[in-house]
């Protein structure tokens, strides 16, 4: 797999631009790298549509291309189709499994690859060797998976399966320190080949696409609200998967970038469709709804196990806000953009709870305050959020993405509230999560072009 830093792109965004009418963003990543994950393991044939064509999903794919799964396309509409090897069926890869930028392939795989009976080994791109996997190597290795991490517990992972003490994992009980989905997919996911019984505990929601698509594969599985916050979900290892029908809805952290600029339109509605609304997902609709945004749903509906709606969005004047800790873990992948969004409203946010953006892509806390105070917001960074002052326009100015797709996204909405063009630097690693970002953001009536430099 080619890495996407070979190129530098940057992106230039004249102020003043407007969103609206239809916008369909791209299928859901955290779906489409599982539906790709269950589909191999399953028995029979899965047909899936919708799935992102994004460089992260990709090497989901390709990973399991190289284990010997027979996967039919992408073609343009996203369809794929898999012939599922069985849970014993994978084989072992000619080399190394290059995952790219994608975290969640790393992370998840770790789990699932700790239970073969052949040794792996998982790379990366420069920013994912540089970020942490302790958090699901010791468990793994708990439940007697071998992986050796580099110093620093980063990739590339060796996962040594010949060396493992018995031929299969046993399960454990987990209580995640931090409420994490990649954490608690990794340990369900090698808790399946586990020998008895794997219960995972979490202290908050975390998106929960792992446990439906289990059902929906016909494993079985036990989810326990502990309290109302905590659950925890159990699984018995040595069941099966059953191939099904796979549709994956727009993704609503894609979507949350057309969101966010159709709120600072001054009078036309934009309407978003077909997104997906899981409910460990909204956090991004239920923060913009407590400033003041007005959001509504239409067309409800469950696709398979997950609930899908056109999402409408009109005008609307935001008002500071201290963000509830727990819409949080519901909303992680979505600040830069809240970030955006408060900096146009009116008075100041607070975010705390949040120390999981420091170790993101980027610093997105850091990413974010940097940028923001270069286009004349009024903001700080604090070890666990941000504080910002909002409510004036924005000048323009040059500011560092970090190679992080969702702070290059951000700024380019930016320049709605700005009066001078924006140019963001280091944009080529969008094309991990949201392929054809540019061209969307053009047709729905931002004025940004993309400069390539060799």
């Amino acid at each position: 797999m080619s890495h996407p830093t070979t190129t530098r792109i940057d992106y230039i965004v004249q102020p003043g631009g407007t969103v609206k009418g239809e916008i369909l963003v791209p299928g859901d990543k955290s779906i489409s790298h599982r539906s790709i994950m269950f589909g191999s393991l399953a028995e029979g044939t899965t047909h899936i549509s919708g799935f992102l064509q994004g460089e992260d999903s990709l090497a989901t794919l390709q990973a399991f291309r190289d284990m010997g799964v027979q996967i039919e396309g992408p073609d343009e509409a996203g369809n794929i189709t898999i012939e599922g090897v069985g849970m014993q069926g994978l084989k072992a890869p000619s080399g190394p499994l290059d995952l790219g930028n994608s975290g969640t392939s790393m992370r998840l795989l770790t789990g699932l690859l700790s239970a073969q009976t052949f040794d792996l080994e998982l790379t990366g791109d420069e920013s994912l060797s540089s970020r942490p996997m302790k958090r699901v190597v010791a468990p793994v290795r708990v439940m007697g998976g071998v992986i050796e991490t580099c110093e620093g517990h980063t990739a590339p992972l060796k996962i040594l399966n010949t060396q493992k003490k018995e031929n299969q994992l046993k399960g454990i009980a987990y209580h995640l320190p931090v409420a994490s989905a990649q954490v608690k997919s990794c340990l369900l996911l090698a808790g399946m080949y586990a020998k008895g019984k794997t219960c995972v505990t979490e202290p908050a929601p975390t998106r929960d696409h792992t446990e439906r698509m289990l059902q929906s594969f016909g494993y079985p599985l036990e989810v326990n609200h502990l309290d109302e916050v905590k659950t925890q979900i159990c699984l018995d290892g040595g069941a099966s998967l059953k191939a099904c029908d796979l549709h994956i809805p727009a993704d609503i952290s894609s979507a949350a970038f057309f969101i966010v600029a159709a709120l600072l339109n001054a009078d036309d509605h934009a309407v978003l469709k077909h997104v997906g609304i899981n409910p460990t997902r909204t956090g991004i609709i239920n923060i913009l709804r407590l400033m003041g945004a007005d959001i509504s749903l239409e067309n409800e509906k469950m696709i398979g196990a997950e609930p899908v709606a056109d999402i409408l969005i009109k005008p609307s004047q935001l008002k500071g806000i201290e963000i509830p800790e727990d819409q949080v873990p519901l909303a992680i992948d979505e600040f830069p953009i809240i970030a955006v969004a408060a900096a146009c409203a009116e008075g100041r946010t607070i975010l705390r709870g949040a120390e999981e953006l420091r170790v993101k892509e980027s610093d997105r806390i850091q990413a974010m305050v940097d940028g923001l105070q270069l286009i004349g917001v009024d903001c700080e960074g604090t070890q666990d959020g941000m504080i910002i002052n909002g409510g004036n326009a924005f000048s323009g100015g040059v500011i560092d993405s970090h190679g992080d797709h969702r702070i290059a996204m951000s700024f380019v909405m930016a320049s709605l509230r700005a009066d001078a063009p924006i140019t963001i630097l280091n944009c080529s690693n969008v094309n991990t999560s949201f392929p054809g970002f540019t061209a969307l953001a053009r047709k729905a009536g931002i004025d940004v072009t993309e400069q390539q430099h060799a």
